[in-house]
């Protein structure tokens, strides 16, 4: 609980407003239209009460980045502790002289006058908005002239839920993020009626509910509970603080930072915030809780601590990595750390299999890949093998769990240097030495040695600077957060004067660790400041199933993008190419579009901001070396201006990815062509028709069912009946059933009947 007290307290203090931001704040009860908020004054609109108030604060780290957000406004809650509890965009911040306002066409607008662009609105400009109100609950509403809600704060929140407040099927919560790069920590509520704390996307690591009821919503009461109810109210299940049904003013739930989500209490005696609940009562089973920064242990004291106990660990900018050097002459070793249980993190890729510990040893230093194995034996014995630098883990005395880190062995030990004997002295003969011919060679000598060492000296110093960049990017694979600006000589450097083509301006290119990438040319013409922007974005973004965005080249009149390498290319060349579309199973068709459906659905509800791709086609899909998948060039509309509405842009992406289902299952590139034609084949009852010829007989009948009825459910011409992307994997996956779709184009069929039937009536 002291651990927790610190965290509550450190926040706080961060989140301190500063002077002339939420200091003094203007009561009103109705914000009309044309009401604005600026930085630099010292206005906030309060609620009725008194207990809420939405402003303008900062960070003291950040004094010139601002941000607009509700928080407490109570005199009874001293400034350093009127914690926020919802931010405007989640992460975005805006400079000097930029405003918040409520305009007169019922758009709440936050505009960056850095940018010199809205960055965030309400996207209720044609809903016919009247006026806006902070209720006494800290939610923000926007009301019609019959006072009914169109929009609410309270629809998105950021990391915080208050009392009253509903997390809905598929809404999230995502921890604040920090130093710029948005958390991969997030609360969420599936479909199948379970709260669910996430790592990244697809690392659950706290769950509250059975799967079987659907359509619920966790809802934090005022006597402080946190419950799961239906929409009749029907309470499914709960969870009580320390202090519930106690007279506690105020409270909220939020999921912190360091990825465990706590129910806060405001306590009137003390005056501070204490967390009365917490999900994860050991936090060293919170995942990666200790990121890069080594394994989770407990001090003498019980508060949880961040330890590298690999002595022979890589330390790079306080990052505890282990040894990735698998080409060690005098061989390697596995050192043992008992009581400890590790698992890899950037990727998540643990290879487990069922085998003996010694066994489990061998395969690593065996496997010239393989950086680190846990073996445990709680009922049958497992090997968790990792093949990354970047591992995490825990250790406490009553795990059964013994891990060995793999190094190379000493060299000392290895190859033991003796001492050398002196070779004989040769026989000394007199000779007669010419003194000015000596002087004058060495001269000669010493001269021309001094001018080939600053030749060379002034080319390898110009180099070093270069090597001494690219060298930062290559430790910051694979798993690095850190976005990495380049300059137009070193991309050349990267692609060898872009030697290699892989694709349409795609060059591949290699780090000076040898790991490979591929650079991607933009054209020249981006504005510069929205090509940082953008890049800036989409470079915290982290998910297996798309391409990382390594770094950047933002120089003159030249723009780059360098992604990490897939070594299989893009999906696009293994359906053209008949040889290699046998390599494309039905298995790995469908792995294929589920994990491409899941990293859409990642842009679109689980990023602290909504990202559409835009263009996803078989080209901009690409296969690693396992052949999984991994979308690239998302969010790159940003660089181009293509400004649409949030629901535009995810009913593209939706409409696109049900194009290239369509490709992967009967291996037409154009489905445009195909269309009409599959649907008719699968309303006739030979869904096996629309199957690519090249694949054996493998299909699995259901899964092709699904398949097909998803795909055409994303192809409606009715935009108003297209799934979301969460839905469209939930059939992909076979927890959701899918109805019979109507034809794909039923409006443009309806559109030609008609004209051709007036053509008829003309000719009559």
């Amino acid at each position: 609980m002291l651990e927790q007290d610190k965290l509550l307290h450190g926040f706080a203090l961060l989140l301190c407003i500063s002077l002339g931001s939420l200091l003094s704040g203007i009561a009103v009860s109705e914000i009309p239209l044309g009401s604005k908020l600026s930085v630099g004054e010292s206005t906030s609109w309060v609620s009725s009460n008194g207990d809420f108030a939405i402003g303008f604060y900062n960070f003291p780290d950040q004094p010139k980045q601002f941000s607009v957000g509700i928080r407490f406004n109570s005199k009874s809650v001293p400034v350093d502790k009127q914690t926020v509890v919802w931010v405007a965009g989640g992460d975005v911040t805006v400079g000097n002289n930029s405003y918040f306002q409520l305009q007169e066409n019922g758009e709440l607008v936050l505009f960056d006058a850095l940018q010199g662009e809205e960055v965030w609105t309400s996207k209720t400009s044609q809903l016919s908005v009247a006026l806006a109100v902070l209720r006494d609950d800290g939610n923000l509403v926007l009301l019609n002239e019959n006072r009914d809600v169109i929009w609410q704060s309270f629809d998105s929140p950021t990391d915080t839920l208050l009392p009253g407040q509903r997390l809905s099927t598929f809404r999230t919560l995502r921890a604040a993020s920090q130093n710029y790069v948005s958390s991969l920590y997030s609360l969420y509520m599936n479909v199948s009626g379970q709260l669910q704390l996430k790592w990244e996307s697809s690392i659950i690591y706290w769950s509250a509910g059975r799967p079987s009821h659907s359509n619920l919503s966790a809802v934090l009461t005022s006597d402080g509970s946190l419950q799961l109810v239906a929409p009749n109210l029907e309470r499914f299940w709960s969870v009580f603080g320390e202090d519930h049904n106690d007279a506690v003013r105020f409270r909220f739930l939020r999921l912190d930072v360091d990825g465990n989500l706590r129910l806060y209490s405001w306590m009137e005696v003390s005056q501070t915030w204490r967390s009365v609940w917490q999900a994860v009562e050991n936090q060293c089973n919170v995942f990666a809780t200790c990121d890069q920064q080594g394994i989770c242990a407990f001090n003498a004291s019980g508060s949880h601590v961040c330890t590298c106990p690999f002595h022979h660990a890589v330390q790079s900018n306080s990052k505890c990595l282990v040894s990735s050097q698998h080409d060690c002459k005098p061989g390697s070793i596995m050192v043992e750390h008992a009581k400890m249980f590790l698992y890899g993190i950037y990727p998540v890729h643990d290879f487990i299999s069922r085998t003996s510990l010694d066994k489990c040893k061998s395969m690593c230093l065996s496997d010239p890949s393989c950086t680190a194995v846990t073996f445990t034996n709680d009922g049958s014995a497992k090997c968790r093998m990792m093949k990354t630098q970047y591992v995490s883990g825990y250790s406490d005395p009553s795990l059964s769990a013994t891990s060995f880190v793999k190094r190379c062995s000493d060299p000392l030990a290895a190859d033991p240097i003796f001492p050398l004997k002196s070779p004989p002295q040769a026989h000394k003969e007199p000779y007669n030495i010419c003194i000015p011919c000596l002087v004058g060679a060495a001269s000669g000598t010493i001269f021309i040695f001094i001018v080939i060492q600053l030749g060379m000296g002034f080319y390898l110093y110009k180099r070093k600077n270069n090597y001494r960049r690219l060298a930062s990017l290559a430790h910051s694979r694979p798993g690095s957060k850190c976005l990495i600006m380049l300059s137009f000589t070193e991309i050349k450097e990267l692609t060898g004067n872009f030697n290699d083509q892989i694709g349409p301006k795609m060059f591949k290119g290699a780090l000076p660790d040898k790991q490979p990438v591929a650079v991607k040319e933009l054209e020249g013409t981006i504005e510069a400041r929205k090509f940082r922007a953008a890049v800036s974005k989409v470079g915290s973004i982290y998910h297996k199933g798309l391409a990382k965005l390594e770094g950047y080249c933002c120089e003159f009149n030249h723009r780059y993008l360098v992604y990490e390498y897939a070594e299989n290319g893009s999906l696009e060349k293994y359906i053209e190419n008949p040889t290699l579309a046998e390599r494309l199973t039905w298995r790995k068709r469908m792995d294929i579009s589920i994990n491409v459906g899941r990293a859409i659905f990642y842009l679109h509800t689980e990023c602290r901001e909504f990202l559409c791709h835009g263009n996803l086609k078989c080209e901009n899909v690409v296969l690693d070396e396992n052949f999984e998948a991994k979308v690239k060039e998302f969010g790159l509309g940003m660089l181009y201006g293509e400004a649409s509405s949030r629901r535009a842009s995810a009913q593209k992406d939706v409409e696109d990815f049900g194009k290239m289902v369509l490709t992967l299952v009967s291996g037409f590139k154009e489905v445009k062509d195909v269309l009409d034609w599959a649907y008719k084949e699968w309303m006739e009852g030979h869904p096996e028709n629309v199957v690519d010829k090249r694949l054996k007989n493998e299909v699995d009948a259901e899964e092709l069912e699904c398949a097909l009825r998803i795909t055409f459910w994303c192809l409606q011409a009715d935009e108003r009946v297209k799934p979301s992307m969460g839905e469209v994997v939930k059939v992909l996956e076979g927890t959701l059933p899918a109805d019979p779709p109507p034809p794909p184009f039923s409006c443009l069929i309806s559109a030609r009947e008609v004209e051709d039937t007036s053509e008829s009536g003309s000719e009559v």
